[in-house]
């Protein structure tokens, strides 16, 4: 069964279409990954799927539920972590858990021992008592990740949840997420961090100006680049020019200032062809490497930009609100 469906999304705000026609499904217990820079449309997808937001055109469903017409249903159904802690500070982890709980209609006997669980689940049991605003951002977000996850929601919207964590907190936050997919979660991730999707998304699908322009599986993505991709760099970018239409007849060639990328079908004897090729122009790197493509390539080469070059708009930069509302059920 498909626990979240969309079907030609559209969402304007006067002239600008922030969603344009936007289709994509997850199965039970699967992830799938929204894929995209700041301004995407991500965001705009999100608030749709979880009833914060209508739709001009299309139709969407959550476990078999509209998000329009069933939207009570669908809000007892999910959780939602957006992409800023929404936690209170003034309150400790133990009483924001509690409240939610009161706020999700979870009876009395049942919100201290889901309280107790989340706490230990998320590594808290040091901090459980102490005020919120004393926390890293990696516990406010560990957090704002229980808050949702008090009512036991089969399906979880996660809203750029690693945003602003360091190296650590954003692998720590990974596990518990794919802790929740071994136990049947199903999950709806939106991300701006290429090995985020790459590591924890079943399927990807790549939004960019509010239009779909890509979905499969990581190694599909993979796959549309050739199976390596070559890295050269040099000193003067002249030399990269000159490189770049000599590489061109190997493979699709990307360059960004010194450097250039020539992804290839076969790695190793490319790599023989590109030492000549240059030798042969006497252009002189100042380093080569081989290696596997990711989704970075795949991104550069299917938007012509890199993910974090894109402008930020309204959609993505603006905080979802109405958490707590969401996490009520009618």
């Amino acid at each position: 069964m498909d626990a979240i469906v969309a079907e030609g999304l559209v969402k304007r705000y006067g002239e600008l279409e922030a969603l344009k026609d936007v289709s994509f499904v997850v199965p039970e217990g699967r992830v799938l990954g929204l894929l995209g820079p700041n301004g995407a449309g991500k965001t705009t997808a999100v608030r749709i799927l979880t009833t914060l937001l209508r739709a001009d055109e299309g139709r969407a469903t959550v476990l078999g539920n509209d998000v329009r017409a069933d939207a009570p249903n669908v809000r007892a159904s999910i959780g939602l972590a957006g992409q800023y802690a929404a936690v209170d500070e003034n309150l400790t982890a133990n009483e924001n858990l509690r409240l939610v709980g009161r706020l999700t209609h979870l009876p009395a006997a049942d919100i201290a021992r889901r309280s107790a669980e989340l706490i230990e689940q998320f590594s808290l049991e040091h901090a459980a008592d102490r005020l919120v605003r004393t926390y890293s951002g990696g516990m406010r977000r560990r957090l704002d990740l229980a808050l949702a996850l008090v009512h036991q929601p089969p399906v979880l919207f996660l809203d750029e949840p690693t945003t602003g964590l360091d190296p650590q907190g954003r692998t720590d936050l990974w596990g518990v997420i794919e802790a929740l997919v071994g136990g049947g979660t199903t999950v709806l991730l939106t991300t701006q961090y290429l090995e985020e999707a790459d590591r924890l998304a079943h399927n990807i699908v790549v939004i960019d100006h509010g239009a779909v322009i890509a979905e499969g599986s990581a190694a599909d993505l993979k796959s549309r680049l050739g199976a390596t991709v070559i890295e050269v760099s040099f000193r003067e970018e002249a030399a990269v020019a000159t490189a770049a239409e000599r590489l061109a007849h190997l493979g699709a060639v990307s360059r960004d200032g010194h450097h250039l990328k020539v992804s290839v079908a076969d790695g190793a004897p490319a790599m023989l062809e590109t030492v000549r090729i240059l030798d042969g122009a006497h252009l002189e790197p100042t380093s080569m490497a081989l290696r596997e493509p990711t989704l970075d390539d795949v991104f550069l080469a299917i938007t012509g930009h890199a993910a974090e070059d894109a402008p930020e708009s309204d959609d993505d930069s603006a905080e979802p609100r109405g958490r707590r509302a969401q996490r009520k059920s009618a």
